[in-house]
């Protein structure tokens, strides 16, 4: 049981900061505590990676006030500066490409939970990514929940049993 609370611990922790890598932790517990049970430790990473994931996809639609300080003050009638027209001339196509794909996100739901759905499970594109697009594109929280909670389980289920997996399968070949 302390290995499941540390592991959510762990899965939460790498849900906000992607420098965590809950996969590399999975791997070495399952590998020096074979009996602990897949499906236990899927479903913890499932809602730890999606709790965690809530606070970005809740930002990005804009139902979680962030702090002052990651807000940019900007005065209207204040001049920009070199730097920064530069800066808004380099990112005027980036921010284009993400105004259309938002537009797309909304006119076609079913896309954005699909895309969605495949990035929880495989990680292509990358889930943080598709998090806070489905924030942008206002998801629903249910389906938000749903595909994320389906696809993380089943990912980590799967990659918590795959040293078990592939001892069993080395055994039998190795015979």
């Amino acid at each position: 049981m302390t290995w499941l609370c540390v592991t959510l611990g762990v899965a939460i922790g790498s849900a906000l900061l992607p420098l965590i890598s809950i996969e590399v932790f999975l791997l070495g517990l399952v590998t020096s505590h074979p009996g602990m049970s897949p499906w236990a430790l899927g479903a913890v990473i499932a809602v730890g990676q999606i709790s965690g994931k809530m606070l970005y996809f809740l930002a990005a639609r804009g139902s979680l006030k962030l702090p002052n300080f990651l807000h940019r003050k900007r005065d209207p009638d204040a001049e920009v500066s070199p730097r920064r027209a530069l800066w808004l001339a380099k990112t005027a196509r980036v921010r284009g490409w993400l105004s259309r794909l938002r537009d797309r996100c909304h006119r076609h739901p079913q896309w954005m939970i699909g895309t969605h759905a495949v990035s929880s499970l495989v990680g292509i594109p990358p889930f943080m990514a598709t998090t806070v697009l489905a924030g942008l594109a206002d998801m629903s929280i249910t389906a938000f929940v749903t595909t994320g909670v389906i696809g993380r389980f089943i990912r980590f289920t799967v990659l918590a049993a795959s040293p078990a997996l592939f001892a069993g399968w080395m055994h039998l070949h190795h015979h």
